[in-house]
C-alpha cells in the first residue's frame, strides 16, 4: 500500500476552540498547491481521511470533496490509531492520504521509516509518500517522496 502523510496547511493562531482553527488566505493556496502536485500522481481510487478539526478537513477539500472525517486522527492521536485508520501495512485501500497533525505524522514516519520513537518533523502542508512492500520475507516501508509546499 501507499499511505501519505499531509500535515494541514497553515492556519489560524487563535479560534472558538483547537479544532476550530480555519486555514490563513497563506495556507490555502499551500494546501492548493500541493493538492494539484498530488492529484497528478494519485490513482482514482485512494481514500482520503481527515481528522475532525476544520483546518484538516478544509486541506482536505482542496484535493477531493470524497474525504471521510476520522475522530481517532484529532490533534495528539497515537501513531498506532493514525496506522489502524489507514489499515498500514495492507491498506483499506491501495493509496490512502491521510490529512493530520504534527507531532502524530512525525511519529508514523519515524516509526515507519526509522523504527524510532521521535517524531520527525514536517512542515505544514508537507507530505511523505511512505509505501509498503515486502523484501526477502520482511515488510518494509520505504520513502517514495517527502515533499515541501514550496517545491511545488
Amino acid at each position: 500500500m501507499d499511505l501519505i502523510l499531509w500535515r494541514h496547511a497553515e492556519a489560524e493562531d487563535v479560534a472558538a476552540s483547537d479544532l476550530a482553527r480555519a486555514l490563513t488566505t497563506r495556507g490555502r493556496k499551500q494546501a492548493q498547491g500541493v493538492a494539484k502536485w498530488l492529484r497528478a500522481r494519485l490513482p482514482e481510487d485512494s481514500v482520503v481521511l481527515a481528522s475532525p478539526a476544520i483546518r484538516t478537513i478544509q486541506t482536505a477539500e482542496t484535493l477531493s470533496d470524497q474525504y471521510r472525517v476520522v475522530r481517532e486522527l484529532a490533534p495528539n492521536a497515537s501513531a498506532r490509531e493514525v496506522l489502524d485508520a489507514a489499515g498500514w501495512p495492507d491498506g483499506i485501500a491501495q493509496t490512502v492520504v491521510i490529512v493530520g497533525h504534527q507531532p502524530t505524522l512525525g511519529h508514523v514516519a519515524a516509526q515507519l521509516l526509522g523504527n524510532s520513537p521521535a517524531s520527525w518533523p514536517l512542515k505544514k502542508a508537507g507530505v511523505w509518500w511512505i509505501a509498503s512492500r515486502e523484501r526477502d520475507g520482511a515488510e518494509q516501508a520505504v520513502l517514495r517522496a517527502a515533499i515541501s509546499p514550496e517545491l511545488v
